[in-house]
């Protein structure tokens, strides 16, 4: 059967690089379009009118928008190598997971991000990373492969240490660093989260659609306001 399969996304964007990943994963070929939000192409507005934004996946030139959307349909329609549990309590589970990332965690990291990570937001910020750190009982989230609530954490594998990194502030590591040199290092708050977090960007699929760590950092430190 021929198919078509195309990705419109953003290099620095988590929400495009989980389905790169989940993709990968399948085995499934597709086409990768990289969109410049300052100037949003024209196939990219066509694909995903509502919201105006990356990921767009399509399918067949039947368009999907919003990532864990299509994580499940990515899923369904390609069988091999499943990234939600076949059990239905334990794909609830997983759905619940990625979820109470997205809609959680990230917004309360980004707050925490935006003031600094003072005392409250890390409060808050903190507890859900315990709730998590309870709930990660094998090597991944989906037990010894990765499953769907990895992909949906993949911003805390990949994205926050390079916070962790131009900020100097401690959250998941127990290594704290600022550009490859080594400052202190303590012991992890959350050492479960911590291992995950390290295999999780060091598997051979997330490290080839990831961007790379000096990607990132390129993309953050004006973010930062950091020029050095």
């Amino acid at each position: 059967m021929g198919e078509e399969v195309k990705l419109y996304g953003v290099r620095g964007s988590p929400f495009s690089c989980r389905l790169s990943i989940a993709v990968k994963l399948k085995g499934v070929e597709y086409k990768y379009y990289e969109e410049d939000l300052s100037n949003k192409s024209d196939s990219l507005l066509k694909y995903n009118p509502i919201h105006k934004k990356v990921p767009a996946f399509v399918h067949n030139e039947k368009p999907l928008a919003e990532s864990l959307v299509i994580l499940e349909y990515i899923d369904e329609t390609w069988k091999a190598n499943p990234i939600f549990p076949q059990d239905p309590y334990e794909r609830a589970q997983a759905r619940f997971l990625a979820r109470f990332i997205d809609e959680k965690l990230m917004p309360t990291l980004r707050e925490a991000w935006i003031n600094e990570y003072k005392k409250k937001e890390a409060e808050e910020a903190n507890g859900y990373l315990e709730f998590l750190e309870k709930e990660l009982k094998g090597k991944y989230f989906g037990g010894e492969i990765i499953g769907a609530a990895d992909i949906a954490g993949n911003t805390l594998a990949l994205w926050l240490p390079i916070y962790e990194e131009l900020k100097g502030v401690e959250i998941l590591t127990e290594a704290k660093s600022l550009f490859g040199i080594l400052r202190y290092q303590t012991p992890s708050k959350f050492p479960k989260l911590c291992k995950w977090s390290h295999d999780f960007a060091t598997h051979p699929v997330v490290k080839e659609v990831s961007p790379s760590k000096e990607e990132l950092i390129a993309i953050f430190k004006p973010r930062f306001n950091i020029t050095k």
